[in-house]
């Protein structure tokens, strides 16, 4: 084993169509390790797993929808669609949703070879800023859908600046709390079975402000104060007059100014120490417009016994290297063995994160 402080259980070179990833350069917590689940994932997203041991991924710039199977073959679903970042599966049907509509393909893990085309559930809006769509499958077994406002700053009508539940037919739509800029990463407790989101916070006023969060939905219609107030104490400059923040829903933790927090998922698996089990693992995209680059990396926060965020810190980094980035972390899930998932759309990866107890 290598005397290092922070053990690093995993060596590896691999060319990637950006560059070159050293896993050497990946800084975990002791008897941690990391290594490549699948690669050749062009521009891999967000990551939702099939009844079958199925691993499908959305993409954004790249318009393709990947499986990857049980035998670790990545078979390619769909290509030239717009900007399909999320991806959720449900009594065998994988919906994708694009920026202007949401599809699905039914039976889907009989057809990985020959995937047929998606059928339209419903539409969204077209705007491109921000229209990006995180998706995922509640507890209710309604379908749970971000959608991002179309602009840096500005005021907007619903649904812009929402979370929101869909039935799977595309009917019933109903918000479940507002006031959120651009949330691209959501679970829920499994505890308490609320709704946790990252949110990325505004651009252009500093690099040190605003704060990414990390909110927590304890009721319906909640308002967590975009565009008025950022961080749960920051008037905005434009929007703010005559606004009080008290008006508005606090971040559990702030994060990061600029980081890009995404994906984040509660840890739900059994191989991690105990101090993980239940906490929040966040993924950090990376700053794209600091002075100082930031993020790249993957954060956690520890929940305190009454169930708020009470610490954050960095579990891994060392994707950002002497300013440049090797990778980008975007979305992260559980794997049935335990460990974590990771992808990343920079390298075009997905990484494997697992602890190994001392022998």
């Amino acid at each position: 084993m290598k005397p290092f402080a922070v053990l690093i259980l995993s060596f590896l070179f691999l060319s990637t169509g950006y560059g070159t990833i050293d896993l050497e350069k990946i800084k975990l917590p002791p008897q941690f390790k990391i290594n490549v689940f699948a690669k050749n994932i062009t521009g891999a997203r967000s990551l939702t797993w099939g009844s079958k041991g199925t691993l499908f991924v959305g993409s954004r710039n790249e318009g393709k929808v990947y499986a990857i199977d049980s035998n670790g073959t990545v078979h390619l679903l769909a290509q030239s669609l717009n900007m399909p970042n999320g991806v959720a599966f449900s009594d065998g049907i994988l919906y994708v949703a694009e920026i202007h509509r949401l599809i699905k393909f039914p039976n889907i893990e009989s057809k990985l070879s020959l995937p047929p085309q998606p059928q339209v559930v419903t539409t969204f809006p077209k705007d491109v800023h921000h229209g990006w769509k995180y998706l995922s499958l509640g507890p209710n077994n309604l379908l749970y859908v971000s959608q991002g406002v179309p602009c840096n700053i500005c005021e907007s009508k619903d649904p812009y600046g929402t979370i929101f539940s869909i039935d799977k037919n595309g009917k019933n739509q109903k918000i479940l709390a507002r006031g959120i800029r651009n949330s691209v990463g959501f679970d829920w407790n499994p505890s308490t079975k609320e709704l946790w989101f990252t949110d990325n916070g505004r651009d252009h006023l500093g690099d040190d402000s605003p704060p990414d969060e990390l909110n927590r939905i304890s009721k319906v219609g909640l308002h967590f104060g975009y565009p008025y107030c950022h961080g749960g104490d920051l008037l905005d400059p434009q929007f703010g007059q005559g606004k009080k923040c008290s008006d508005y829903e606090k971040p559990e933790q702030k994060l990061g100014a600029h980081v890009a927090a995404l994906g984040m998922r509660f840890y739900t698996g059994k191989t991690f120490p105990s101090k993980y089990h239940r906490q929040i693992f966040i993924a950090e995209h990376g700053s794209w417009n600091r002075s100082s680059p930031i993020g790249y990396r993957i954060g956690l926060v520890t929940l305190s016994d009454d169930g708020h965020a009470k610490k954050y810190e960095v579990f891994a980094e060392g994707w950002l290297q002497q300013g440049k980035a090797m990778g980008r972390p975007v979305d992260i899930i559980n794997a049935p063995d335990g460990s974590l998932l990771v992808s990343d759309d920079h390298a075009g990866l997905i990484y494997k994160i697992q602890y190994q107890k001392k022998k």
